[in-house]
Order: C-alpha cells, then sequence, then structure tokens
C-alpha cells in the first residue's frame, strides 16, 4: 500500500474485497510500532457484526476505497482481537498466518525486537 498516505485518512473508507464485494467500513488503523508504517486495519463488517482486521500490505487504496486482495469470506473469517487496543506479536502472526502472509517485515527485522500493532493516533 501506498505509505504516504495519513493512516487517519483511512478511516471511514469503504473496504472491498478482491473481487468488489464490500467487505464494511475502515474503523482503525494499526501502525507498525518501529518504523510508523500503516499496517493492519479493522474494518466494520456491519452494523451488528464485529470489526475484521485486514492487511494493508497488500491491499490497495483505489480512488478513495480499499482493496483487500483476499475473498470476503477470508476477511470475515480473520481472528477477533477487539478494536482499540494494541495487537500483540501473537496477535499480529496469527492475522498473518490467517492470511497466509510472510511473517516477516520487509525491513529484515524479526524476533522480540520487531514492533506490533499500534494503534494509529495513540502514543504509549
Amino acid at each position: 500500500m501506498q505509505t504516504d498516505i495519513d493512516p487517519r485518512s483511512l478511516i471511514g473508507r469503504k473496504a472491498f474485497d478482491r473481487k468488489g464485494a464490500k467487505i464494511g467500513t475502515v474503523d482503525e488503523v494499526y501502525l507498525d510500532d518501529a518504523t510508523g508504517v500503516p499496517e493492519w486495519a479493522a474494518v466494520r463488517t456491519g452494523l451488528f457484526t464485529r470489526d475484521a482486521f485486514v492487511p494493508l500490505e497488500p491491499s490497495e487504496f483505489v480512488d478513495g476505497t480499499l482493496v483487500i486482495p483476499f475473498d470476503r469470506a477470508l476477511i470475515k473469517d480473520a481472528p477477533d482481537f477487539g478494536v482499540g487496543r494494541h495487537l500483540s506479536p501473537e496477535q499480529e502472526l496469527q492475522l498473518y498466518r490467517h492470511y497466509g502472509l510472510d511473517s516477516a517485515p520487509s525491513d529484515g527485522t524479526t524476533g522480540p525486537d520487531k514492533d506490533f500493532g499500534r494503534l494509529a493516533g495513540h502514543e504509549e
């Protein structure tokens, strides 16, 4: 995903799966603690349902919407960790596994020095 996008600008945007089916609305954005790069988004999947965590890489921001390159069913079955809290390394690894993504970040950091899932707009 474009790294020059302000993560706050994603909040409230519509999210679609790879086939163009609407998933919901971006509720929150989570940043990598070390780099500050937006890493995950929580997408509200319906009025009375929950937020589904989706990876922002390899998602794309297209014409004001977030396009997630996975099927709607996979997205809706993502682990539910609740929103508004820091994602732990274990939770983030579960999400990487769920989406079949390599959990090693592109900057080459791994292990305990890797920082995970800080909520955008929140300082800890």
